[in-house]
């Protein structure tokens, strides 16, 4: 049969249209972008058209275009379903109990600011600013390690609290994810074995095992905030090749390292050249008077990898963080450029314009007021309502508090009473690959507490009191 030049692109759209990824009322392309696209005529693309009209697939409209016709007539072949997106079902349970929020729920879930604690205004605000100064340049790309005068900024603000960090070996991050990501790169190879605290945030065992590496998991304490004598003994008897570890304010715990347990654990590092990666993302939500040291505050040795972010502190939807690099800035240097040229540059331009002034310090100051009062009020609660043998860590900062049931109540039968009366925690066992926490759970307290989330919570106590 004659073959015609326009077949090139109607097969293509026939194909679609058949297996549901056109539907009916879409808009196809226009003849333009077909002539563009597939280098053919204008009247060959018009032809091409006009063949798809006559089998009844795409309609024309004036002035609007062509659009795909309803082709379910009996006479029409059948449409093909496209293949189901498999989903990891875990995964996506997961996700949803450390991380999203609905409307629907009271949520003690997801760790970032809600929307009493964003401070939207001022955000706006600077975004705006700095729109009407850089203009056409912010949709450029930026050095692939952050502006220069940003990383300045960074380590001149963590250069108060005590340490000394070098703005030529920060790299500017998408958030706080891609820091980690590019710091286990630097230093381990698929297969290899990295320690990590524990309780540990799901989200890093998440990135750890899409690495292919193994994990160790060293206990937190409530007193000192991590088992260096047990760290000390997985390094003698394994292979560490990293130990990924958030010392201030830990999640979910809320914990904070003392310093002598900090200097400690960096003492046994060093002694088996094992890289700390050190998450500081709670570093700045600090109840107590002043601000914590980072284990990079002890480090003489360029063995410690800090990152942090200010999805944290500011907004969730500012995905702009920072990896601190130490010894292996070449090799961090590398990886991030190959996860893309360059992190927003209007991000980075608001985040800059905020450390210039003490707007950004202001900021930190109210949220850390208001989240340690929800915090109080949610611990009150807690501990008011629940069943006397329950144990709930009192944070000194962070978002989060650790909460510990009797073991006699059974767990399935609490979550189903929390799922059916609309109220969200996150249960222990997501953040762990041991069965470890399964009697705990995260309470988060950055939402608006209110008289109905109140309720809920002593609502929820006394269920478990007729449980225990």
């Amino acid at each position: 049969m004659k073959s015609y030049k326009y077949e090139i692109f109607t097969a293509v759209i026939e194909e679609h249209i058949y297996n549901g990824v056109l539907q009916y009322k879409d808009r196809l392309p226009s003849i333009r972008e077909i002539k563009k696209a597939y280098q053919l005529s204008i009247s060959s693309v018009q032809s091409g058209f006009e063949h798809l009209m006559m089998k009844g697939l795409v309609k024309s409209s004036p002035r609007s275009g062509y659009f795909v016709s309803d082709i379910m007539e009996e006479n029409t072949p059948r449409r093909r379903k496209l293949v189901p997106v498999a989903r990891d079902e875990v995964f996506m349970k997961n996700m949803m109990l450390t991380s999203k929020r609905t409307s629907e729920f009271s949520s003690f879930n997801a760790a970032m600011p809600g929307d009493l604690l964003i401070p939207q205004k001022l955000i706006l605000r600077t975004m705006q600013e700095v729109i009407r100064e850089k203009g056409a340049s912010l949709l450029r790309y930026y050095p692939s390690n952050g502006l220069a005068s940003l990383r300045k900024h960074i380590a001149v603000q963590m250069g108060k609290y005590g340490g000394t960090f070098n703005p030529d070996e920060l790299i500017i991050t998408d958030g706080a994810l891609q820091a980690l990501v590019i710091a286990l790169r630097s230093v381990t190879e698929t297969g290899d074995v990295v320690a990590v605290d524990s309780p540990c945030v799901f989200s890093v065992l998440e990135v750890i095992a899409n690495l292919g590496l193994k994990v160790i998991e060293i206990p937190v304490h409530y007193r000192s905030g991590f088992d260096t004598e047990y760290f000390r003994k997985v390094c003698v008897e394994n292979n560490i090749r990293a130990l990924v570890v958030t010392p201030n304010f830990h999640n979910p715990t809320g914990i904070l390292m003392s310093d002598n347990i900090k200097k400690e654990l960096l003492k046994i590092a060093v002694i088996h050249q094992v890289p700390v990666i050190e998450n500081d993302m709670y570093g700045d939500l600090y109840f107590t008077e002043k601000r914590p040291h980072c284990i990079k505050s002890f480090d003489e040795t360029g063995l410690v990898m800090t990152y942090s972010s200010f999805s944290k502190t500011l907004a969730p939807g500012i995905r702009l963080g920072w990896l601190s690099a130490g010894r292996f800035y070449s090799k961090a240097e590398k990886s991030r450029f190959v996860l893309g040229k360059s992190v927003s540059p209007i991000y980075q331009e608001l985040v800059l314009k905020l450390l210039q002034g003490n707007s950004y310090e202001r900021h930190l100051r109210s949220f850390r007021k208001r989240l340690n009062e929800q915090a109080i009020i949610v611990l009150d609660a807690l501990r008011r309502h629940f069943p006397q043998d329950s144990y709930f860590h009192r944070p000194q900062g962070g978002y989060s508090i650790w909460g510990q049931l009797p073991e006699s109540v059974d767990m399935d039968i609490f979550y189903l009473y929390c799922e059916n009366n609309k109220i969200v925690f996150t249960p222990g066992t997501t953040f762990s690959l041991t069965e470890h926490y399964s009697h705990h759970f995260r309470i988060v307290f950055t939402e608006r507490i209110t008289s109905e989330s109140l309720a809920l919570l002593k609502n929820v106590g006394e269920k478990l009191r007729s449980l225990s």
